[in-house]
């Protein structure tokens, strides 16, 4: 067997309290898709750090084979000692590397490449970092939560490239289709120590509840047996005598084992304050629409939305999502249409940004607001530090300031104060981001048990098919389509998923700009030089799929047209039919043409 690119051996680390790490192990070998998952503060970060060579541990050994080259994304990269996106990706270059890769992601990652790091958002950063990250091509691939900041198109252009590489990957992520799509072992850092399944993510769950009540089977043979050594001691006919030495010893020792295990961290307990029931009518909007700057954010667009009712708004960064929710709920007036808001709503917000808390706040300030150390939850007072316990804080942070809190418990802060508050209607803006797989599952266990409204804003594939009841979706420029069901419901219905915002420039900027750029000398045609776009190399890939969907669907209608009798039974039906069947025709010329004109442009830039 070969032998491994990387290896970690009996890593301990702690810094300054309990041990985080306890004799991990991390083996990374040639082709190897592994994902590490955990609780947050589990330590996966800090074993990928250690992997990366970029925090030594307390004991243990880290072996990286001769000639290997690893690559590490933090969560949070730093590019202020450069002066352009560009420049600090090509620094991650190697001298046999390939140097128009780096422009080529970053271009693919929607950046110029000529951008002012200092002056770049917290996900324009994340998107040059992975440029820098996969420019390299390296043998070893360390990414710690990759999808954070992305988008839709950008996460699955990202999940296309991750498995095209040859490189291994170790990854982190929260996203459980991308963590599903990639992997094919998964490690579980668990307590300190890591747990291999050599299979992949999909498996993880079934895996890690075997595990849990094996060991709580053996927990329990442990403090049966403890039982019976003590009833041995106290009143067995030898120990009146005298006691024996060496079961004394193994008394001693089982004792100590029962106190050393290190159980199970305590589930996040989650209970929402029901406000009183809102009407049947949640929310009606009729032909609303917005602009911004001469560009259409939101084409007429009409919904209503009933009691009960998961609607997912789902579209690229850009695309108008958080402008849409806020003319949905009110808070927004559009430049036409209207909005009818049912009668007796009661609405709580979780933003993306995690814009409502004060960073100096302490934890339990932020969670009671400054109103005394009671809380009111499901109609029943609660003490403010039990309620920190239900969400995973200790009592120890109860004065903790809000600014030095980790992404994922500024998450987890944001829904115990939302969840808080009464109400009949939740609006969540990328409620996942930062949030561990557990916390997840109870979340989208309280979500289902609601018996209010909910609006979701989000990027995550896998969240949205466990939690829609419907999705809206951009279509581009403006328009707006709603579909029945979740995230894959709205792909097998329209044959696609979520495509990269375009952006186009004012009338004539463009013309004034290709002007305005000096030509070098002898340089090529412009469709020699160029390369196919992020939106023209996916939709020839995804058009094939469509035309044959379109193909389907107009054979079906032209079947149903068939029936001579159609129109004398139902009129309506007839013209229905007949619309659909027209318009699935002009889709398909539509289509055609476009992967005509792509695949035209592909071999002319290819020759």
């Amino acid at each position: 067997m070969a032998a491994p690119l990387l290896t970690l051996r009996d890593i301990h680390l702690s810094f300054g309290g309990p041990r985080l790490l306890e004799g991990a192990e991390l083996s990374v070998f040639d082709g190897d898709r592994i994902c590490l998952v955990g609780r947050n503060g589990s330590g996966k970060s800090t074993l990928l750090k250690v992997a990366a060579g970029l925090i030594e541990a307390d004991r243990g050994e880290r072996v990286v084979n001769q000639a290997t080259t690893v690559r590490y994304l933090p969560q949070e990269p730093d590019l202020s000692a450069y002066p352009s996106v560009l420049a600090y990706v090509e620094e991650g270059l190697g001298p046999a590397d390939d140097a128009y890769r780096a422009r080529y992601l970053v271009e693919e990652l929607g950046l110029t490449g000529e951008e002012d790091p200092k002056r770049l958002s917290g996900g324009e950063a994340r998107r040059a970092a992975l440029a820098r990250a996969l420019a390299p091509e390296p043998d070893v691939l360390l990414l710690d939560e990759p999808t954070n900041h992305l988008d839709l198109p950008a996460i699955e252009w990202l999940e296309a490239e991750l498995k095209s590489l040859r490189s291994a990957l170790v990854l982190i992520s929260h996203d459980r289709a991308f963590l599903t799509a990639l992997s094919r072992s998964t490690v579980w850092i668990d307590r300190g120590t890591a747990r291999r399944m050599e299979r992949g993510f999909a498996h993880f769950e079934a895996w890690r509840d075997d595990l849990l009540a094996e060991e709580e089977r053996d927990a329990q043979k442990l403090d049966r047996k403890i039982v019976a050594e003590e009833h041995w001691v106290r009143y067995g006919v030898t120990a009146r005598r005298k006691r024996n030495v060496r079961r004394m010893a193994e008394l001693s020792e089982l004792r100590r084992r029962r106190k050393e295990a290190r159980r199970p961290v305590g589930d996040v307990k989650m209970t929402v304050s029901e406000a009183d029931a809102s009407g049947k009518l949640v929310i009606e909007a009729e032909g609303i629409a917005k602009a911004f700057a001469g560009r259409s954010v939101v084409e007429p667009f009409s919904i209503r939305i009933g009691r009960g009712d998961r609607v997912g708004l789902i579209g690229p960064n850009g695309a108008g999502k958080t402008t849409l929710v806020k003319m949905l709920t009110g808070t927004l007036p559009p430049d036409s249409g209207t909005v009818r808001l049912g009668v007796g709503l009661e609405m709580v917000t979780l933003d993306q940004k995690r814009e409502g808390l004060d960073p100096s706040a302490s934890l339990r300030e932020a969670l009671t607001e400054g109103r005394g150390d009671t809380l009111t939850i499901g109609g029943q007072p609660k003490h403010v530090m039990s309620y920190m316990k239900d969400f995973l804080f200790g009592a120890e942070q109860a004065g903790t300031p809000v600014s030095v809190l980790s992404g994922g418990e500024r998450g987890r802060l944001m829904l115990a104060r939302a969840l808080a508050k009464p109400s009949n209607l939740i609006v969540l803006d990328e409620p996942t981001n930062d949030l561990d797989l557990e916390t997840l599952d109870l979340l989208e266990e309280m979500l289902a048990d609601y018996p209010g409204t909910v609006i979701l804003v989000s990027h995550d594939r896998d969240f949205l098919d466990r939690i829609a009841t419907s999705v809206v979706v951009s279509d581009g420029d403006g328009r707006w389509l709603e579909y029945a069901g979740g995230y894959s419901d709205m792909v097998a219905q329209r044959g696609y998923g979520v495509k990269a915002r375009r952006i186009t420039p004012p009338p004539g900027e463009a013309a004034t700009a290709t002007a305005a750029a000096p030509k070098p000398a002898g340089a090529a045609p412009q469709a020699a030089r160029r390369k196919l776009s992020f939106n023209e190399s996916h939709a020839l890939k995804t058009l094939p799929a469509t035309i044959e969907k379109l193909g389907g669907e107009i054979a079906t209608l032209q079947a149903a047209m068939a029936d001579p009798d159609l129109y004398a039974k139902n009129p309506k039906r007839f013209a229905e039919t007949a619309a659909k069947l027209d318009r699935a025709q002009a889709a398909l010329a539509a289509a055609e043409d476009e992967w005509l004109r792509l695949e035209m442009l592909r071999e002319e830039i290819g020759g």
